[in-house]
């Protein structure tokens, strides 16, 4: 239970969606039996539907995991993408490297290796878009980092940001979660109140941010 969505509509959603083929079909099966986290499949056909009108050229993905949204990406914008994406951990590291070359996406996807804390410092250009899928608690501080070099008309989109419901109600927080519920309804309402970009909050799949900076 997401506790945001009911579960009734959520897998009625789920299930009419149309079912990924090859190995983005075979990523998800991995990602489900190894409790990878990954985004949601109706998250994903909301993103295919925002590449598919903004087609951005330049991508930066904070939390690669096992390359699913990188390739995912990718594949939605038939290769014609630049994507640099960030991963420090070690197995995460050696499937996502299989996944991409599988893809055929090496000159495609960069993986910057290391604590995205530091590797994010050394960023050169510009992007179209930015999509934050890391460590919870840390939101702000990447988005911080990273949006100056966010293209004016360009879209910031960060993910698991209702976090099981926990961010809409004290209820469901788990006590163990509540820093990272903390600052997640601190980077909320910072993003929510910035002059320069306007801001949506969608309850799919465990919630959805999109920014446009304007």
């Amino acid at each position: 239970m997401s506790n945001i969505v009911n579960d009734l509509v959520e897998d009625y959603i789920r299930n009419i969606l149309k079912e990924n083929k090859s190995l983005i079909l075979e990523m998800e099966e991995y990602a489900k039996e190894n409790s990878v986290p990954i985004i949601h499949k109706e998250v994903a056909e909301l993103l295919r539907f925002i590449l598919d009108i903004h087609k951005p050229k330049r991508i930066l993905e904070i939390g690669c995991a096992i390359g699913y949204s990188s390739i995912f990406f990718a594949t939605v914008l038939g290769g014609d993408v630049e994507i640099i994406t960030t991963e420090r951990n070690p197995v995460m590291l050696e499937k996502a490297y299989e996944n991409i070359e599988k893809a055929g996406l090496k000159d495609k996807i960069k993986i910057l290796v290391g604590d995205a804390a530091q590797t994010l410092k050394d960023l050169d250009g510009e992007f179209d878009m930015i999509f934050i899928d890391a460590a919870k608690g840390q939101y702000k501080m990447f988005y911080d980092m990273v949006t100056p070099q966010l293209k004016k008309g360009g879209i910031v989109i960060s993910d698991n940001i209702l976090y099981k419901g926990m961010i809409a109600s004290d209820d469901f927080v788990v006590r163990r979660k509540r820093t990272i519920v903390k600052r997640m309804r601190e980077y909320l309402d910072y993003i929510c109140s910035l002059e320069d970009v306007d801001t949506s909050i969608l309850p799919v799949g465990d919630g959805v941010a999109l920014s446009y900076k304007k």
